[in-house]
């Protein structure tokens, strides 16, 4: 049931917020030779290192849209140019702040006058997770990684399902933006 939860809320993305993605390919290939696609099949033995049930199914459903828009259509893995992937993951990350403030202090008062007033520190921890997307594209014949997309933010919980299917598509599509790779010049 943890690595349910754990899934579910690496997708909890708040659609509000400024998702920080990037990408990262291999300038040696030729990316419009990518025609159709086939999803990396699951693991059995390996139960977190796909998401689960409903949200799964989101994730491939928005992936599938972005794909399809890019004109790269589905097909079985034998055909397929290329394999697509997917891997979740949540970090724990800790913010620490302080904040000192004067009372009583006087701008006026010189040594002689002395401060006037008081010093206090306020320390607050926050801890939150970050849950991060990486959506892989491995070309099917030669078996490399050539292209990886990651999507990052602060995971947030949502409510309904309509919340986490914009969500999930706002966060595919801001990782899919990158693809393909612009060639250089």
């Amino acid at each position: 049931m943890k690595p349910l939860f754990i899934a579910a809320a690496v997708l909890a993305l708040s659609a509000c917020s400024t998702l920080k993605s990037s990408s990262d390919f291999d300038p040696s290939v030729s990316f419009n030779q990518y025609k159709t696609y086939s999803w990396v099949e699951k693991k059995v033995d390996d139960a977190g290192y796909h998401l689960d049930g409903l949200m799964d199914q989101r994730v491939r459903a928005a992936i599938e849209t972005q794909l399809s828009q890019k004109g790269i259509s589905k097909t079985d893995k034998k055909n397929a140019d290329l394999l697509v992937n997917y891997i979740t993951k949540v970090d724990k990350k800790i913010n620490i702040d302080t904040f000192n403030s004067h009372f009583g202090y006087n701008p006026y008062y010189g040594p002689r006058w002395g401060l006037g007033g008081s010093l206090q520190t306020e320390t607050t921890v926050r801890e939150y997770d970050v849950g991060t997307l990486m959506v892989d594209l491995v070309d099917n014949k030669t078996g490399k990684l050539i292209w990886r997309g990651t999507v990052a933010d602060t995971v947030r919980e949502q409510n309904t399902p309509e919340e986490r299917i914009q969500i999930i598509n706002h966060a595919i599509d801001t990782v899919m933006k990158d693809y393909p790779p612009k060639p250089t010049q």
